[in-house]
């Protein structure tokens, strides 16, 4: 008999067998956490040097981010069979200035990592 470890077992990073879905989720989560930083300074700069360009261009853009990261959590949700407090805490993440960037490094969304 061998000591050897099984040829079997898996050293492939978290996010390789993940779903695509929720590969897309991680990336919108990103992008819609960066849109509202940026929406933030932009409102300061439209307030502080009367500029709001930014706002008019980012407001839309963060806007459609949102939806789609609210969208992906609720699909996700429910085909990947996350725990009910973890759709809640995900969505709420998704109100905190860069709380998608929280949200897309979560290691509980994969159902093929163990839950902890």
């Amino acid at each position: 008999m061998s000591s050897q470890p099984s040829a079997t077992a898996s050293t492939a990073p978290a996010t390789a067998g993940s779903p695509p879905a929720l590969r897309a989720f991680r990336l919108v989560a990103v992008a819609e956490a960066t849109s509202w930083l940026l929406l933030i300074v932009a409102t300061i700069v439209k307030y502080g040097a009367h500029a709001p360009l930014g706002v008019r261009v980012l407001g839309p853009v963060h806007g459609a981010l949102f939806v789609a990261y609210v969208l992906l959590t609720l699909v996700l949700a429910v085909r990947l069979r996350w725990k009910p407090w973890t759709a809640l805490v995900v969505l709420a993440e998704s109100v905190l200035p860069g709380g998608g960037l929280l949200a897309a490094r979560r290691t509980d969304l994969d159902p093929g990592r163990d839950q902890r």
